[in-house]
């Protein structure tokens, strides 16, 4: 079976970056968390302290995303043809998880906050969630936007990968506690003027939304992965229309296209070549084709010619003669 793959370094360039970009997320978020708890201390504010304790939750998503990107990184071998490549879509299931246990909890600390508001302190909170807010911009900033790669699919089929699904969910754990932050800061601020100390257990809620509708969209991305639909925005059917409306291909069928991780497409289809044609020359065509208009540059086509039309078959009966 003839096997086109041009899967380049691009993807072990794209592991680097995410391993270099959750390293640096990793200590940045660690060296917040320690100043927070010395601070939690020294004001004995035990709202710090539990935010302390939810900073090392996102450190340890970060440590596993970072563990799981070091598995990806590992080359196929024995049993493994394709790597360890899902360990990155695993973890992400696991931050995308974890988000929703954690924005379950804040709702029912909420609620409870609402029914029984507590004394909060507002000037420590409001101090640490205005610090909060800028290593958290950092921090997505590092996540975000400093190893985006792009993938063109031609004219008609350009897509952007701007990172990992793995850093995909670091990034929206760092991005939740940004917004978190933010809603502490006016909360504290509400409380400070107002002395309404419900407002925290208001902006709680409103983190905890946000929290619950990003670990859904995770774990809606990691199954799409795990169950190897078709990755999002490509369209097998018109892939095959494509196929199929090429010179010398009579028929398209088995056409199959899946994710194997992040950044990693691979395709395989049964092509029928008419007689008169070359079928190398058309399977390298539409390998081509597959790589420069949909980025599908890891393809495996199984190519046979078409029968050729045999003629009707002649059954001479030659008369006997009795003696």
């Amino acid at each position: 079976m003839p096997h086109d793959h041009e899967h380049t370094h691009d993807h072990e360039h794209a592991h680097d970056h995410d391993t270099t970009a959750l390293k640096r997320a990793l200590a940045l978020l660690l060296a917040f968390m320690v100043a927070e708890i010395v601070v939690a201390l020294v004001s004995s504010s035990l709202a710090l302290l539990a935010d302390a304790a939810h900073m090392l939750t996102d450190a340890a998503a970060l440590a596993v995303a970072l563990f799981a990107a070091r598995l990806a990184a590992r080359p196929a071998k024995g049993a493994m043809t394709y790597g360890l490549g899902r360990a990155e879509i695993l973890s992400a299931q696991a931050n995308g998880m974890t988000m929703m246990v954690l924005s379950l909890l804040i709702i029912y600390g909420a609620v409870d906050h609402l029914i029984s508001p507590p004394d909060v302190r507002p000037a420590p909170v409001l101090a640490v969630a205005l610090v909060g807010i800028v290593v958290n911009l950092i921090a997505t900033r590092i996540l975000g936007g400093e190893h985006g790669h792009a993938h063109g699919h031609g004219h008609e089929h350009e897509h952007e990968h701007s990172r990992s699904l793995n850093v995909e969910g670091s990034y929206r754990h760092m991005l939740t506690d940004l917004f978190g932050f933010v809603a502490t800061a006016v909360a504290a601020i509400v409380i400070l003027a107002t002395g309404f100390h419900r407002a925290d257990a208001i902006a709680s809620l409103v983190i905890a939304v946000i929290t619950l509708h990003s670990g859904y969209g995770l774990i809606r991305a990691s199954v799409r992965v795990i169950m190897e639909a078709a990755p999002a925005g490509i369209n097998p059917d018109q892939i095959g229309h494509r196929l199929a409306a090429q010179p010398g291909v009579t028929e398209v069928h088995d056409l199959h296209i899946w994710e194997v991780t992040s950044g990693f497409n691979a395709a395989s289809a049964h092509i029928v070549v008419d007689a008169g044609h070359d079928c190398h020359e058309v399977r390298r065509q539409l390998s081509r084709l597959l790589a420069d208009e949909f980025a599908l540059s890891h393809s495996t086509l199984q190519v046979e010619h078409a029968r050729a039309a045999q003629p009707p078959l002649q059954i001479e009966v030659a008369n006997r003669v009795a003696p």
